[in-house]
């Protein structure tokens, strides 16, 4: 037992829980003062004591035995999310290690696609460095991204979903000398699916544009380069080819169902189409209030101006994309394909899967139900 490993894994765990170290004592059935020794390394805790710990903090016991890596060439700024950042990068840096291990012993490497035109797209203006992109990834200019983590997947570009109640952080990238290009993305079930997506393509904008912000140590946020991260992925997600011929076809709609239907197509937020008329001065900044005057008048219920994950579900996105719109598969797929060939046993699976061995078992079952 490393006992520097377990106290900085009781410690990070218990501060993403929000736990006082008197809180994890009361919860663990130990004293406070026990507490604080584990997370100083002064003691070597027995089992038993751990296994109380980890349930107290449902975590599995191999969670505070596992040697915390850390990663360098990372972009997270989110003050809002400083007592949970440690846990988020050293969950996301266990993930990435897993990740490139199963691409290494299936021999499955997938290069980054859009490394050969990084360092002209941080040259560029935002949205032809998007049109750039697209075009790399053999895209048309007029044709919808259906499927987004199966795109930058097959890009080399590997996307992690994880579940954070937190009203602060979207996502993450991580960047190739830490193993990437990578993102991690909150697929809290009060952020869309719209959001989610936004915030991939966000993400995606940062590896492409700003590849020299990728430092751990820096915590404050660039406006200007969110700014430009927004445009980006604006028009990666909806080209303006796209958007105005798909704004003519519907031109004899009303007006909130045009913008809905657009929204529909491209798969993004009612927002991101009134942002596109305003970019384009067919509308000014009055639209917003106009919209949700309309919208209300129209189907009888009000649009929240706040920004996720602050409203609630009715008055938010209107018509909402369904979950499996986002829904990356590769990483589980590797592990099916790594445990099928016994390249690695039932139980590494359930670990780098997050689950217990037996529904790891389950899963298995249902694997084989459907070949």
């Amino acid at each position: 037992m490393a006992i520097q490993d377990v106290a900085q894994n009781v410690r990070r765990n218990r501060v993403a829980k929000g736990f006082s170290q008197r809180k994890l004592a009361e919860l663990a059935g130990i004293s406070e003062i026990e507490v604080k020794k584990i997370e100083a390394a002064e003691v070597k805790p027995k089992i038993r004591t751990l296994e109380a710990i980890t349930r107290a903090l449902d975590v599995k016991l191999s969670e505070l035995f596992t040697p915390v890596g850390e990663l360098k060439t990372v972009r997270f700024r989110s003050f809002k999310n400083l007592k949970r950042r440690k846990n988020l990068l050293a969950k996301s840096k266990k993930w990435l290690d897993d990740f490139n291990f199963l691409e290494e012993i299936l021999g499955e490497k997938a290069p980054f696609q859009l490394k050969s035109i990084q360092e002209q797209c941080a040259k560029l203006d935002p949205a032809k460095a998007a049109y750039l992109c697209r075009g790399e990834l053999g895209l048309d200019l007029k044709i919808p991204i259906y499927d987004i983590c199966g795109l930058l997947e097959e890009a080399g570009i590997k996307v992690l979903t994880l579940s954070i109640a937190s009203e602060g952080f979207f996502g993450l990238s991580i960047g190739d000398m830490d193993g990437g290009p990578a993102i991690v993305i909150n697929d809290w079930d009060r952020i869309t699916v719209e959001r989610r997506i936004f915030s991939t393509v966000h993400e995606l904008g940062h590896i492409v544009l700003h590849p020299e912000s990728f430092n751990a140590c820096e915590t404050k946020e660039d406006e200007e380069q969110e700014r430009q991260a927004n445009l980006f992925a604006g028009h990666f997600l909806m080209p303006d080819e796209g958007f105005f011929d798909e704004w003519d076809k519907a031109a004899g709609l009303h007006w909130v169902d045009r913008v809905l239907k657009v929204k529909s197509i491209y798969q993004i937020s009612y927002k991101t189409v009134l942002y596109r008329l305003i970019e384009h001065n067919i509308v000014d900044d009055s639209i917003w209030k106009k919209f949700n005057i309309a919208y209300t008048k129209k189907y009888g219920r009000k649009l929240s101006f706040k920004d996720e994950p602050n409203w609630v579900a009715k008055n938010g996105e209107p018509y909402r994309l369904d979950r499996f719109v986002f829904c990356e598969s590769r990483f589980s797929r590797l592990v099916r394909e790594a445990v099928e060939k016994d390249k690695i046993s039932l139980s590494r699976g359930a670990e780098m899967l997050g689950i217990g061995i037996n529904e790891m078992r389950e899963l298995i079952q249902s694997w084989e139900a459907v070949v």
